[in-house]
């Protein structure tokens, strides 16, 4: 028996219109956002009804290689992500492999911690469970990601000096870079401490939103989303971490020299 659909046509014309009068303020207000709006809005809802109609599919087939297939593909375009919006990045293989592996560690150790420790999903690979763990968990770590990457090297980049004097007085490669990961870090971090800091006083969480509209307990779903929460800053912290530190390992050498040479901008 399937559940009856609580979206109708209506609630997608009503969203419609919606975004339209963004974009009629946009245009009466000069602002120069209704082309970006009109084109987030349509791919959001192409990739939303397309992923919808793939996870459809991939539940009723059961196949851990269907599974696997989706999670693959949600990791290669979030590594793409992850690295596209730098203007000062390294050449385009390093660039990617960096923010590849940090995206790929941070979500995979937070995913698996879930599944296996607190949720018990049988199998524990079950694609109705793990394929939106992974979308979930791998979203957030992939804008940590970004966020570390491009703070480390905007960073760097200004303050070349003052590493390469920490650098002449005998610092290491990361002691020279201490202050310049450690900022870059924080910077990617913040957004969710402010996420995790307004949980419940000014916003309802939306996957503690969608389980109150679906009718569960609000305490069982508050609990839910307290470790959703504890996962994301968990695998957060360390997509950041590992992206600083493999940034840091390519833009010195074993000689201690900063190698800005590096470095290009787009």
């Amino acid at each position: 028996m399937t559940t009856p659909s609580l979206m109708t046509n209506g609630a997608l014309i009503v969203a419609a219109v919606l975004v339209g009068c963004g974009v009629g303020l946009s245009i009466w207000a000069s602002l120069g956002v209704a082309r970006n709006l009109l084109t987030s809005a349509v791919r959001m809802a192409i990739q939303l009804l397309l992923i919808g109609n793939v996870l459809l599919f991939v539940f009723t087939r059961s196949s851990v290689w269907l599974t696997v297939l989706v999670v693959a593909c949600m990791f290669a375009a979030a590594a793409y992500e992850a690295g596209a919006r730098q203007t000062i990045r390294l050449p385009t293989v390093w660039h990617f492999a960096i923010g590849t592996m940090a995206t790929f560690t941070g979500t995979t150790v937070a995913v698996l911690t879930g599944l296996l420790t607190v949720l018990h999903p049988h199998p524990w690979y079950q694609a109705r469970s793990a394929i939106p763990m992974v979308g979930l968990l791998l979203g957030n770590v992939m804008n940590a990601t970004s966020l570390s990457m491009n703070a480390l090297l905007s960073d760097v980049s200004r303050d070349r000096r003052a590493v390469e004097a920490r650098i002449s007085l005998g610092a290491s490669r990361f002691g020279a870079m201490r202050g310049v990961m450690r900022q870059a870090i924080r910077t990617a971090l913040l957004p969710t401490f402010n996420q995790m800091a307004a949980a419940g006083i000014i916003t309802l969480p939306g996957i503690m939103t969608g389980q109150v509209l679906a009718g569960m307990n609000p305490i069982d779903a508050a609990r839910y989303q307290i470790v959703l929460m504890s996962l994301i800053v968990s695998g957060n912290m360390i997509g950041a971490t590992v992206a600083a530190s493999l940034l840091t390992l390519r833009l010195t050498d074993a000689r201690g020299r900063l190698r800005l040479d590096r470095l290009k901008s787009v």
